[in-house]
């Protein structure tokens, strides 16, 4: 079998054992996030009637490009040398976000606010089996910044 296969199968197994103990209400609705290659999308679902609340993806979504990268050794004169790199403990130049964080963390936003829409604070995030990392924690943050309590 393939390895994509096989990640696949473990990723569906995660999410069932997941789904076995989490269920969302129409007072406390779940949060799915679903993360394919390049778009995510989140829902608010009522497992009590089947119902799904709000719909949101980054499939429609504008976002604006990124700031360039700036060069290594820009600022710098006469190159970098291994001393000044050791000297700087805990000083990490951070990369800039990339689009599909930067998507995520609008969809995490823009899901926020239909819930506020319709009147729902708290949920229960259901992840699908995905790994709380990356884009799905990008997803996670931003709702709960934007009002979500999970």
């Amino acid at each position: 079998m393939s390895k994509a296969y096989e990640k696949r199968q473990a990723r569906l197994g995660r999410r069932a054992r997941v789904r076995k103990k989490i269920r969302g209400t129409g007072d406390r609705p779940r949060l799915s996030v679903y993360r394919s290659l390049n778009h995510i999308y989140a829902q608010l679902i009522d497992d009590d009637t089947g119902r799904t609340l709000a719909l949101v993806s980054s499939l429609r979504m504008e976002m604006p490009a990124s700031e360039p990268v700036e060069a290594a050794g820009a600022g710098d004169e006469g190159g970098s040398d291994k001393k000044d790199k050791k000297g700087k403990k805990g000083k990490k130049d951070r990369k800039p976000e990339g689009l599909k964080v930067r998507r995520s963390r609008a969809v995490g936003k823009a899901i926020a606010e239909k819930a506020a829409g319709l009147g729902i604070k708290t949920v229960v995030f259901d992840r699908s089996g995905f790994l709380y990392h990356g884009r799905v924690a990008a997803l996670a943050e931003s709702a709960r910044k934007n009002g979500l309590e999970f």
